[in-house]
C-alpha cells in the first residue's frame, strides 16, 4: 500500500468535511454551536483549497473542513483534494462525506498530493495518512500514484545525474522487479544491429545511446509494446535550442519515465498481457562527429530520412524502435514521447494530444482519461498533410520547413515506420507541470500513463 494510506489507524481518524460555497451554510447548522462560532470567527466561507481545523473542548483537531469548488462552476477541479497533505498537520484522517462518485479520484489525489522529490536536500512526505474510503480499490489507487512517484522521479532527476546509462539501469530494476527479461543494445552495436537512426542522434555525446528492450508475460496473452523516447538531454543537436528552450531539457526522456511507470502498473496489477518495453536511451548533445541538417541515414525500416533539422530527433530514435516493435506484429503498440512545441502551443501544458486511426481505441481512451482526470486531445493523422514530409533527395524529411501543424506532420513521421501493428497509438506528451496544482506539484509529470494503464486494465485485467 502507499505510505499516504492507513487501513488500520491505532486512534479514530481525524473526519474531513467537504464543503462548497452553496452547501457551507447546511453543513455550518449542524456543527455544534461552540465549532459554528469558531468557523464563523475565522470567516470560513468554503472558497476551493480554504480549510479549518475545528477543535473540541480539550483544544485537539475534532474535524476538518475544506473548501471544493461548485458544481456547476466553469471548471471544477476534481483534484483538490491533493492540497490537503500539504496543509493538515500530521496525523491521520478520513473523508467524512465524500460522494461516491468522487471518492477514487479525491482519494487519489491525496496520494499524488503527498509527493516530494527529496534526492538534493531535504524535503519529506508529509507526516499525514488517510484511511482510504469504503467501496475504493486501494491497491489499484496506490498502483497508480506509485507509478506516478517513479515517473516524476525520473524526470526531476538532472541529466547530470541520469543519462542513458543510468536510465536504462533504472528500466533494469524495474524489469528485474517483476521477473521480465532484459536486454540492451549499447554504442556501436547500435550500427551492427540496425538501428541507424538511434545511433545518429546520440553519437556525439560522451555517454553512448543505446536501446533497452524487455519483455514480460505469458507469450501467449495479446501483445502490448510500449516505446518511450528517452532523449536525457536535448540541446537541439547542431540546430541548437536558445538556452530560455534548454531550461528544462532533463525532461525530455519524459516519454521514457512514463513508460516506465505504465509499465509498473501493467505488470503489478498482474494484466493479461505479453508487455514488450522499448526505450530508445541517447543525449542529442554537441560535438564534430554530430549528424548534420540535410545529412541522409537509412532506417532500419529501410526508408531514406533526410534531416531537416537536428532538433527534431525524438521522432528519429522512436522510429527506429517503432519499426522493431512493429517487425513483431502487436495487437498494440503505444508510443510516449515529449515531441513537438507545437502540441503545447495548439493544446498548452496539462493537455497532450494523442493519435490514432483505431475509432474504438480513440473513443476508449478518450472516456479512461476523462474517468482518471488524465486529461488526453484526439487530433487528426491529416493524410493531406503526409506529403509535407517528402524530401528531394530522400524518403521522407524528419522536419519540414513551414511551422504549420508541428505535431500532427510528427505523428505523420512517425506513421511511416507503423505498419503490421493490429492498432497504434501514439501520445505526444509534456511531462512536466509548469505551476504547482492540487495534486500535481510544479515539475515532472506523469501524463497519459494512467489513462492508458485504465484503457489496458479494462480491456485485459480480467
Amino acid at each position: 500500500m502507499h505510505s499516504a494510506f492507513e487501513a488500520a489507524p491505532a486512534t479514530p481518524a481525524i473526519p474531513i468535511t467537504f464543503a462548497t460555497k452553496s452547501t457551507w451554510d447546511a453543513i455550518a447548522a449542524d456543527l455544534p454551536s461552540p465549532a459554528r462560532q469558531f468557523a464563523t470567527a475565522n470567516g470560513f466561507a468554503a472558497k476551493p483549497g480554504a480549510w479549518l481545523a475545528l477543535p473540541d473542548a480539550d483544544g485537539k483537531i475534532a474535524q476538518v473542513i475544506f473548501g471544493l469548488d461548485s458544481e456547476g462552476g466553469k471548471f471544477r477541479d476534481p483534484f483538490r483534494p491533493g492540497q490537503l497533505p500539504g496543509l493538515l498537520p500530521p496525523g491521520v484522517y478520513r473523508f467524512a462525506n465524500v460522494a461516491r462518485d468522487q471518492a477514487h479520484l479525491a482519494t487519489l489525489a491525496f496520494a499524488l498530493g503527498c509527493y516530494r522529490f527529496g534526492r538534493y536536500r531535504k524535503s519529506e512526505p508529509p507526516d499525514v495518512r488517510l484511511v482510504p474510503p469504503d467501496g475504493v480499490d486501494i491497491a489499484d489507487i496506490a498502483r497508480m500514484a506509485n507509478a506516478a512517484a517513479l515517473a516524476r522521479d525520473l524526470i526531476n532527476t538532472p541529466s547530470n545525474d541520469i543519462g542513458p546509462e543510468e536510465l536504462a539501469q533504472a528500466a533494469q530494476k524495474l524489469a528485474q522487479d517483476f521477473g521480465a527479461k532484459f536486454t540492451c543494445i549499447v554504442g556501436e552495436d547500435l550500427t551492427r544491429q540496425n538501428f541507424p537512426l538511434i545511433n545518429a542522434v546520440g553519437m556525439a555525446s560522451s555517454r553512448a545511446p543505446r536501446l533497452v528492450d524487455f519483455t514480460w508475460g505469458d507469450p501467449s496473452h495479446p501483445k502490448v509494446t510500449l516505446v518511450g523516447k528517452g532523449v536525457c538531454f536535448d540541446t537541439g543537436g547542431l540546430d541548437l535550442k536558445p538556452s530560455s528552450s534548454m531550461l528544462i531539457m532533463k525532461k525530455d526522456m519524459g516519454g521514457a519515465a512514463n513508460v516506465l511507470a505504465l509499465a509498473q502498473m501493467v505488470m503489478d496489477a498482474k494484466l493479461k498481457v505479453r508487455l514488450r518495453v522499448l526505450i530508445p536511451a541517447v543525449e542529442n548533445a554537441v560535438a564534430g562527429n554530430a549528424f548534420r541538417p540535410l545529412d541522409v541515414f537509412t532506417s532500419r525500416k529501410g526508408l531514406t530520412v533526410e534531416i531537416g533539422n537536428t532538433d527534431a530527433e525524438g521522432r528519429l530514435v522512436l522510429a527506429d524502435a517503432l519499426a522493431l516493435a512493429d517487425e513483431e506484429k502487436p495487437d498494440l503498440l503505444i508510443d510516449l514521447g515529449t515531441l513537438t512545441g507545437a502540441a503545447r502551443v495548439a493544446l498548452g501544458p496539462d493537455l497532450p494530444p494523442f493519435y490514432t486511426n483505431d475509432e474504438t481505441l480513440a473513443g476508449t481512451l478518450s472516456t479512461c482519461a476523462k474517468q482518471e482526470h488524465d486529461p488526453l486531445w484526439r487530433l487528426p493523422l491529416w493524410p493531406a498533410y503526409d506529403s509535407w514530409l517528402d524530401s528531394k533527395v530522400a524518403d521522407v524529411n524528419n522536419a519540414p520547413s513551414g511551422g504549420f501543424a508541428g505535431s500532427i506532420t510528427c505523428a505523420l513521421f512517425l506513421q511511416r515506420f507503423v505498419e503490421a501493428a493490429k492498432s497504434w497509438l501514439h501520445v505526444d506528451i509534456y511531462g512536466w507541470t509548469p505551476s504547482a496544482k492540487p495534486g500535481r506539484p510544479e515539475g515532472g509529470e506523469c501524463q497519459a500513463a494512467r489513462a492508458i494503464y485504465r484503457l489496458l486494465s479494462d480491456r485485459y485485467g480480467h
